[in-house]
């Protein structure tokens, strides 16, 4: 076992900071998990506190995103398509000689 392997069986919980096997989870353990849980309701609360605390992009600096990656993949587009037709068109006259 190397040490990633070690580090990441530590942070799992299944090897001791020693080396030996962690010991097994208790059922008090895997109650005192659940209970440490938020019921729904708090989900919902703690998501809308999160989500107030996002900074929001105002509407000209939405359109000016917008209107970059729309060119951005028109380019792209034409560019893939130039290439496709261009290569096709080189094989296809290297074959016909």
């Amino acid at each position: 076992m190397n040490r990633e392997q070690k580090r990441l069986m530590q942070r799992q919980g299944q090897v001791g900071a020693d080396g030996t096997a962690a010991r097994r989870t208790s059922v008090q353990d895997v109650q005192r998990r659940r209970s440490d849980r938020a019921t729904p309701r708090e989900f919902i609360k703690q998501i809308r506190e999160e989500m107030r605390q996002v900074a929001w992009p105002t509407r000209p600096e939405v359109i000016n995103y917008t209107t970059i990656v729309f060119f951005v993949l028109v380019f792209m587009t034409t560019l893939i398509f130039g290439l496709g037709a261009g290569f096709s068109k080189f094989v296809t006259f290297l074959f016909q000689k």
